[in-house]
């Protein structure tokens, strides 16, 4: 029930983006933080995604696919690049890189650039790139948390920031 209710929230956001797509007056941008990281990758620095984190990326692929994406933003690490591929490779859009260090220019680009788009991030980056796009106050938040969805809209200058979490479940 709770992942027909998030499939229908994104249809219908969807559906009143593709309306006013025409006036340029309305976007949205979506923040996600990578799917759950490999325990024992061959590279400590740099791992990839688990069995479950590549799952999450394909539910979230699933669940994203009529939001009418422009752009894909990742930062530079196997993990996010990882979780953004099932995403953009359907649509056929290559995946930026930007620096998590600094949010700044990529709120500002974003906010430029008035597109749809995703970034795909981390605990400490994604709470707090929402925060930037809003003007609100958004934190870094647990490791542990692998759910969360913020979807920026932005319409005629003003900004709305909805948290929807991920009905997925390693498993199911």
């Amino acid at each position: 029930m709770v992942k027909l209710f998030f499939v229908a929230l994104l249809i219908l956001g969807s559906t009143a983006v593709g309306f006013a797509r025409d006036s340029g007056d309305i976007f949205s941008i979506y923040l996600v933080r990578h799917g759950e990281k490999d325990a024992n990758p061959a590279d400590p620095a740099n791992p990839g995604l688990s069995d479950c984190g590549a799952a999450r990326a394909e539910a979230l692929a699933k669940i994203l696919a009529d939001a009418e994406l422009e752009k894909i933003y990742s930062s530079d690490f196997e993990r996010t690049l990882a979780t953004a591929r099932p995403i953009a490779e359907p649509l056929s859009l290559e995946t930026g890189i930007y620096d998590p260090g600094n949010l700044e220019v990529l709120s500002r680009l974003l906010l430029k650039r008035r597109q749809n788009a995703l970034v795909v991030g981390h605990s400490n980056t994604t709470g707090v790139l929402a925060g930037m796009l809003t003007g609100g106050v958004r934190e870094e938040f647990d490791e542990g948390i692998y759910d969360r969805l913020y979807q920026v809209v932005i319409s005629g200058g003003k900004t709305r920031l909805n948290l929807l979490h991920q009905a997925f479940r390693c498993g199911d």
